[in-house]
C-alpha cells in the first residue's frame, strides 16, 4: 500500500480560498503537521511516496484534488483553480508507476476532493471546482470498468468531501445539513456532531480512520461504532480550507 503525498510549499500562505477568510498560516507549523499525518500513514502500513513542490505551487499538499486513483486506472484532474493546474503533471508521472492514467480534458475542471467512492458507485459533487463536463469525461472514462458516476449538487462548502466521506463500505460519516442522506441510496451514516460542521472528512484506512484532531466530539461517535480513531492536527492545514484526506492520495498495491 502506498499513500502519494506533496511537500508543503514555500508559498503555502498563499492558498486559495473560497470559503475562509485569510488569516496567518505558519508554514513550519504546517510542515511538521503534515509529517504527523505522513507518519500516521507509516504507521499503518503505507509507504510514503512523496512529490516536492516549489512556490508556483501553494496548494500542492493538498494532492487528492490532482487525481482519482481506482484500482484499474488513475483519473488525472483538471482543477478548477486555474493557478493549480501547474501540480498535476507531477502528479501524473508518479501515478504512472502504478496504474495507468486518463486525463480530464478543457473545459472540463475537477476537482479530487469531490469524488466519493463507494464499491462500483461514484459520487461526483458539482461544486465551483468541478463542473458537468468533466463529470461526463469521468463517467466515459470509468464506465468500461463497471463504475456508475452519480452527480450530487454542493452548496455551502467547498468539496463534496467537506460534508461527507466513506469510512466503511456504505457507511458514510455525513454532516445532513450540507448534503441530503437521500443522495446516497443504501448507504449508513454517522452523522457529525452539530457543534461540529465540518467534521464530516476522515481518511479511511484498511483497519483505522485518520481524524482530525479538531473535531473530538464527532471522533467519540465514531470509536464509539468501533473504529480505532488516530487523530492528527492539521490546524494549519484547516486555514487554507484542507482537511485530513487533501493530503493523500491511497494506492492500493
Amino acid at each position: 500500500m502506498v499513500a502519494l503525498t506533496r511537500e508543503v510549499s514555500p508559498a503555502f500562505a498563499r492558498c486559495e480560498l473560497t470559503h475562509l477568510d485569510r488569516v496567518p498560516i505558519d508554514a513550519d507549523v504546517a510542515r511538521a503537521q503534515h509529517d504527523a499525518y505522513e507518519n500516521a500513514l507509516e504507521d499503518a502500513g503505507y509507504r510514503i511516496d512523496r512529490l516536492p513542490a516549489d512556490t508556483t505551487m501553494p496548494d500542492a499538499v493538498f494532492i487528492e484534488d490532482a487525481a482519482l486513483v481506482f484500482d484499474e486506472l488513475a483519473v488525472v484532474t483538471r482543477p478548477g483553480a486555474a493557478s493549480r493546474r501547474v501540480e498535476t503533471p507531477a502528479v501524473a508521472a508518479a501515478l504512472a508507476r502504478y496504474r495507468p492514467v486518463c486525463t480530464i480534458d478543457a473545459p472540463g475542471t475537477m476537482d479530487g476532493g469531490d469524488i466519493l467512492t463507494t464499491g462500483r458507485r461514484v459520487f461526483v459533487g458539482v461544486s465551483t471546482r468541478t463542473n458537468r463536463d468533466a463529470i461526463a469525461q469521468l463517467r466515459r472514462i470509468v464506465a468500461p470498468h463497471g463504475y456508475a458516476v452519480h452527480a450530487i449538487d454542493v452548496r455551502g462548502c467547498l468539496h463534496l468531501k467537506s460534508a461527507v466521506t466513506a469510512i466503511a463500505d456504505d457507511l458514510l460519516l455525513i454532516n445532513p445539513s450540507l448534503v441530503a442522506t437521500t443522495a446516497f441510496a443504501d448507504c449508513h451514516f454517522v452523522e457529525v456532531d452539530a457543534r461540529e460542521p465540518m467534521a464530516a472528512n476522515a481518511v479511511r484506512l484498511r483497519d483505522r480512520v485518520i481524524y482530525p484532531t479538531s473535531f473530538p466530539r464527532t471522533a467519540d461517535r465514531l470509536a464509539q461504532r468501533g473504529f480505532t480513531v488516530v487523530t492528527v492536527d492539521i490546524s494549519e492545514l484547516q486555514k487554507a480550507e484542507g482537511a485530513v484526506t487533501c493530503c493523500s492520495l491511497i494506492v492500493t498495491t
